[in-house]
């Protein structure tokens, strides 16, 4: 099973295909095909991102119960 790619990954392969398209040394397929496979790693990289927040968000929640219970406490 191949392993996820890390956010990292997909960012440093967005810069390189942004690098290729403006570098126009591409023929108009090649370009078509350089656009779709970016849009779909921004696509990629939006939707971690997202997860990521969703996870923040979790952990800053649980953190605030956390807290409550201790200012009760005392």
């Amino acid at each position: 099973m191949p392993r996820k790619e890390s956010y990292e990954d997909m960012l440093n392969k967005l810069q390189d295909i942004l690098s290729t398209l403006e570098g126009n040394n591409l023929n108009l397929e090649e370009g078509m095909k350089a656009y779709e496979d970016g849009v779909k790693l921004v696509n990629k990289l939006y939707k971690t991102l997202n997860s990521y927040e969703g996870k923040i968000s979790v952990i800053k929640d649980e953190k605030e119960v956390e807290f409550e219970g201790q200012d009760g406490d005392r």
